[in-house]
């Protein structure tokens, strides 16, 4: 081959292979026993830090549901010397801005700064403050548990609301991924609850630490140290117990709303499992794809029975839910239902065919690298992956892990979660 069109070759598929690397990530433990995941990167004046505690719902005590998300609020809305108002004023004269959130398994903090020192510094010494010395101050506690109550009454309201708690009760009856907060569990909440929380769950050996931006592998470490120096030492991380399938069956719960909502699931995958990139895969091609997935095209498409159809998996911890779900006009309910079921059974037959396969390939592997364009993707990947011990290569091999997928792996994957005899339905507004 001529030697120019040979380096040319070799560039094109140089350049192909660096669209599909995912950043370089670094890890390491602090003094303090937290894990750190850093990934270096100079394009833009920002940092992004994101701490992340075993300390999600499923860590709640009985009988105290919601103490999780309360203490997640809290924790920034007051520090020793400084209130709330204070706090908000500093992050904002600095440019800085805190975030955060709660789901199953974690409870996370997030700081995005400018990387300048005169700007990063004292942003990083108020998230110290707020992460080793918070306050939880018991006039704003009892704010935030009237203003959490009072979205809760409102939220009951609402069918999809009922519809999922609902599903999410009838697939972990006995679990605490089917906890969920209540009025009255949110009125029992006293101030000792949440410090016991945040004592028990808040620790460094409990912490993972995710760092992008605009610093350099040793300004990295010294950050990680500071800001878990102050934490809690805390013994092991609890674990969440292994979660049973549940007895399929179907509950049907009355409303006024002129739209029914249906979900149908079981729980089915966990992080790390390898059938995640099999299931990915053909949950695109069953309800994940939009307008080219098969619920789509036989729900709505051709029968007119939806607006909107979709199915996912959500890997957790311990196993957590696949699931499929739409609204559709009160007197569909039972022909919507009866599709879906029926373009279920016949995926879990058949598998996808050879065209479906290949565009899931194509989307999946196309749009990778949009799940990784700023800082804050970057972020929420690395922090995934430390969270939930997956390899430090993960980002790397996923476009080759989705590439390798064949149609009796994803058979066969869906065969081994998905088993009709564990599904739940869950219909709220159906007649």
């Amino acid at each position: 081959m001529n030697p120019v069109r040979l380096l040319t070759c070799l560039c094109l598929v140089l350049a192909a292979a660096l669209a599909h690397a995912g950043p370089k990530i670094e890890s390491w433990q602090t003094t303090s026993c937290a894990r750190v995941l850093f990934v270096e990167n100079h394009s833009l004046p920002i940092v992004d830090v994101q701490l992340d505690f075993a300390a999600g719902t499923a860590y709640e005590p009985e009988g105290k549901a919601g103490v999780a998300s309360l203490t997640q609020s809290l924790v920034d809305l007051g520090v020793s010397g400084m209130n709330e108002t204070q706090i908000a004023n500093r992050m904002a004269d600095l440019g800085a801005q805190l975030s955060g959130g709660v789901d199953m398994d974690r409870a996370s903090l997030r700081l995005r700064t400018l990387s300048m020192a005169d700007r990063r510094d004292p942003a990083l010494d108020m998230l110290t403050a707020i992460l080793s010395r918070p306050t939880f101050p018991a006039e704003v506690l009892e704010r935030e548990k009237t203003r959490m109550v009072a979205a809760l009454k409102e939220s009951l309201t609402r069918p999809d609301v009922i519809a999922s708690r609902a599903f999410w009760a009838a697939i972990y009856p006995a679990h605490p991924y089917g906890r969920q907060a209540t009025l009255d569990s949110l009125k029992a909440i006293l101030r000792d609850d949440v410090l016991a929380f945040h004592r028990a769950n808040y620790s460094a050996s409990q912490a993972t630490v995710a760092i992008v931006g605009d610093l350099s592998r040793a300004q990295a470490a010294s950050v990680a140290e500071q800001l878990t120096a102050g934490l809690p030492s805390g013994g092991a991380m609890a674990s969440i117990p292994v979660v049973q399938l549940p007895a399929g069956g179907e509950q049907r719960i009355a409303h006024p709303a002129l739209q029914a909502h249906l979900l149908l699931g079981l729980p089915a995958l966990r992080r790390g499992d390898p059938d995640f990139f099999p299931l990915a895969v053909g949950n695109y091609s069953l309800g994940g794809g939009g307008f080219v997935s098969r619920l789509m095209k036989e729900v709505r498409d051709k029968r007119g029975l939806a607006y909107s159809v979709h199915s996912y998996f959500l890997p957790l911890q311990q196993s957590g839910p696949f699931q499929i779900g739409l609204q559709t006009k009160k007197a569909q309910a039972g022909d919507a239902l009866q599709v879906s079921r029926e373009v279920l059974a016949d995926f879990l037959a058949q598998g996808p065919t050879d065209a479906e396969l290949h565009a899931a390939k194509q989307n999946l592997i196309g749009s990778f690298p949009l799940r990784l364009d700023s800082n804050r993707k970057i972020l929420e990947n690395v922090a995934m992956i430390g969270f939930y011990g997956l390899p430090l290569d993960y980002l790397d091999r996923y476009p080759e892990r989705i590439e390798r997928v064949t149609a009796a792996d994803i058979k066969a994957a869906f065969a081994r979660h998905v088993q009709p005899e564990h599904l739940v339905t869950v219909v709220v507004a159906g007649e």
